[in-house]
């Protein structure tokens, strides 16, 4: 064989090689269809907020009375508050960034700012409003979904990739080792301080060991953003996060009003109960979230008749799982609450049904909020958003006082009632707007 002939084999041989490297690489890559997408995104999803549950359980199985619990979920209602201003809606933001205005690193960067002005938020109101006890475990519990929400960046960009499955994977890891922490931690220590901290620092670890790398094979992670970037949208995103605040507020100021008239015991006893039918809010929001595209997209279109479609098929769904969920936990409620809680909760299985009334209520004006916000009404967003606060802070004291822990979930059906009205309003509206073209950027962030 010639020299020349040999030169030519082996360059070959190498393109070959080379070629078969690229399309593994590429295969590893490549999209996965909205179903496979959507499963993994769900699998992942509900096994972290099972896991979230299941330490609602612990904390009430592993310590002696509901006094643990009640911090638990004073620590979760307080930061609750604030939550908005640590996401700031950036992650809806970062998935339709179709132009690519902002890379990875600005988004994560910009996450750590929200998420400081959020901590920072938070201890002056925990310090003004809470026991001075309370507040370590408040902020511990921030730093704890703080590391979830850095992760979140890393998460939108595996989605605007169609790999959610990396999404899933994470979800179900971030839950499961929060879950056996907790077990670990709270039992040997039955310190809720410690426990938390180190269910944070095991958030890093998976977001660096895990998360990172994956994002990394799409966009590598430069960080920082220029202080003009920043204003523009954090100015852009502004109203719907005020309408988060005042939404999360509305939750989050009667269960405290319950924590000063009855006590860290009640507001406990609360929190269990309402722990399973959290599960089932959220699931609710399963029906729609992944639609939010398609409502948007018949809006562009003028394809009413089709958005009111889905819109109705939408409202059918979150009110069947609504009535199966309160006839089986009317059925079985009192059981299943004894199984998981002890301490004869069982004898508050009566809070059950006006909490799974006021939970698809609140999980269907999240649904119209989302909506609001899919067609660019930010305006009847932010209204809308504001009016169930307004409610809640006229109706929790007489309400508690009334009816005791019921008075919580009455407030809430009554305050998110009012919201829905609002915001359906509004969004009728906007599909009276003959020929009504959406809203888009008018600015251009990449110029930025």
């Amino acid at each position: 064989m010639t020299v020349s002939c040999r030169c030519a084999f082996v360059a070959t041989s190498v393109f070959k090689d080379r070629e078969k490297l690229e399309d593994h690489v590429s295969g590893e890559q490549e999209p996965l269809s909205m179903k496979r997408n959507m499963l993994w995104n769900s699998a992942g999803s509900f096994t972290n907020l099972l896991a979230q549950w299941l330490i609602t359980v612990l904390v009430v199985r592993i310590a002696s009375g509901y006094d643990a619990a009640g911090l638990y979920s004073l620590a979760v209602s307080v930061y609750g508050i604030f939550a908005p201003v640590a996401q700031y809606r950036m992650y809806t933001y970062q998935i339709s960034d179709t132009r690519h205005e902002n890379t990875v690193g600005e988004y994560f960067t910009l996450r750590v700012i929200t998420n400081g002005i959020a901590l920072v938020a938070c201890f002056g109101y925990a310090l003004l409003t809470c026991p001075l006890s309370a507040v370590p475990a408040i902020m511990l519990y921030g730093l704890f979904k703080s590391a979830a929400l850095l992760i979140d960046v890393f998460h939108a960009c595996d989605q605007r990739h169609y790999r959610m499955d990396y999404i899933g994977i994470s979800l179900a890891m971030q839950g499961v080792t929060s879950l056996a922490i907790f077990a670990l931690a709270f039992s040997l220590t039955q310190n809720l301080e410690v426990t938390l901290a180190l269910m944070s620092l095991a958030l890093l670890v998976i977001g660096l060991v895990y998360d990172m790398p994956r994002s990394n094979g799409f966009e590598k992670l430069r960080l920082g953003i220029t202080w003009r970037k920043t204003r523009h949208l954090l100015l852009k995103c502004l109203p719907i996060v005020i309408g988060a605040l005042a939404m999360a507020a509305a939750v989050s100021a009667p269960r405290q009003y319950l924590f000063d008239a009855m006590g860290e015991a009640a507001l406990g006893v609360y929190a269990s109960v309402a722990a399973p039918v959290a599960i089932i809010q959220t699931g609710a929001s399963y029906i729609y979230y992944p639609l939010i595209g398609y409502f948007a997209d018949y809006y562009d279109r003028g394809e009413k008749r089709k958005l009111m479609g889905l819109l109705l098929r939408v409202t059918g769904g979150i009110a069947l799982v609504g009535i199966v969920c309160a006839v089986l936990l009317e059925l079985f409620g009192a059981p299943l609450l004894e199984l998981f809680f002890a301490n004869n909760i069982g004898q508050y299985a009566y809070l059950l049904v006006p909490m799974i009334v006021s939970a698809m209520i609140t999980a269907y004006v999240w649904f119209l909020n989302d909506l609001l916000i899919a067609v660019r009404d930010f305006r009847g967003n932010l209204i809308g958003s504001i009016v169930p606060l307004v409610v809640a802070l006229a109706c929790m004291v007489p309400f508690v006082q009334w009816w005791g822990m019921n008075g919580v979930s009455f407030t809430a059906i009554a305050s998110y009632l009012a919201a829905a009205v609002s915001m359906g309003a509004s969004f009728l509206a906007c599909l009276k707007k003959s020929g009504a073209v959406r809203n888009a950027d008018s600015v251009d962030g990449s110029a930025l």
